[in-house]
């Protein structure tokens, strides 16, 4: 009987051993093995410090990184509305240590620039939605401006202004086009490599209106370093519940949010893709990152890389249609 025993118990480790090195070659024939065990996860910000993609990273890093248990290191490669920091992404090595964090200016980049370093499609493997928000439209404190009304009243009339944002063919660039094309009017755009150095330059007054993220423009607001007209959803804000939208503000239908996702290299192994999508959603449900977004005026989404790359495709077409019917280049 101790023998039969015995042998019961040793079938039992055996079979313990063998299922364990069974997972460890699953794990590896679907391109994880101990990912991400080897070095330090590189998450690229696609534009400069101060700017709402930079602090979206900064906020995400943390998390993820404890969700990991691997360092998560945020670097920052700004320019050209995020191609230049998304095109770094796409050459690094797929194996699983490169990342980007990317504006909604991905999804204007492929109509507005006559040649994009990368393929969009096949060079770029989507991770995750990290969420949207409205956009903000403000006023600096020296441009004499307290609401919407007044803004287009005073345009009207024929007073110019000047308005900011992330750059050329950014969404908000976009949609102050639509804007100013739905009521007639003609503003001055001044295009700004990322969202930090546009609020230095509305808090001092250098520009008149600027146009961000509420992500980028609350702190601002709160301050009371920057006046607040009107946000670009279809819905007021909760987190701004007296600032009017452009929609009930006499251009109804009007709906234009910020988005933020995660991006990865073309061919990055599935397997990987999809446990990076699991740890960024786990990440953004922590309580403190959470809460952060939120009360920027995020609202997080998640969701699989199925439902970024329909996400991605829709606002491809959609600010695609808009940028080649309106002939919106960038500046030479």
């Amino acid at each position: 009987m101790q023998i039969i025993v015995r042998m019961a118990k040793k079938a039992l480790i055996l079979g313990s051993v063998l299922l364990a090195a069974s997972s460890i070659v699953s794990a590896q024939s679907a391109g994880v093995g101990t990912w991400p065990t080897q070095k330090p996860i590189r998450l690229i910000a696609v534009f400069p410090p101060g700017g709402s993609v930079d602090q979206v990273a900064r906020v995400l890093a943390p998390a993820l990184q404890a969700e990991l248990k691997q360092n998560v290191i945020v670097e920052n490669i700004g320019g050209a509305s995020g191609v230049i920091g998304t095109a770094a992404m796409t050459r690094a090595d797929p194996d699983g240590y490169t990342f980007a964090v990317v504006f909604d200016t991905h999804g204007v980049n492929p109509s507005l620039k006559d040649k994009l370093p990368y393929d969009t499609i096949k060079d770029i493997a989507p991770v995750t939605l990290i969420g949207t928000s409205p956009m903000v439209i403000v006023a600096s404190k020296s441009s004499g401006i307290t609401s919407f009304k007044q803004l287009i009243d005073q345009s009207k009339a024929g007073k110019q202004f000047s308005y900011g944002s992330i750059g050329i063919g950014s969404l908000g660039h976009l949609a102050i086009a639509r804007l100013a094309k739905q009521s007639g009017l003609d503003w001055n755009h001044i295009p700004y490599r990322g969202g930090g150095p546009l609020m230095q330059d509305i808090l001092g007054g250098q520009v008149q209106l600027a146009i961000g993220s509420e992500f980028l423009v609350r702190p601002h607001i709160d301050s009371g370093g920057v006046i607040p007209l009107a946000i670009t959803t279809s819905k007021r804000s909760a987190a701004l519940p007296n600032v009017p939208t452009i929609a009930e503000s006499g251009f109804p239908g009007f709906n234009a949010p910020a988005w933020w996702a995660v991006l990865a290299p073309g061919k990055t192994p599935p397997a990987i893709v999809n446990a990076m999508n699991q740890a960024v959603t786990k990440a953004l449900k922590t309580p403190s990152v959470a809460e952060k977004l939120k009360s920027q005026g995020i609202e997080i989404v998640a969701g699989n890389p199925d439902t970024l790359r329909d996400f991605i495709g829709k606002q491809i077409a959609i600010w695609g249609k808009f940028v080649i019917e309106n002939n919106i280049k960038e500046a030479p």
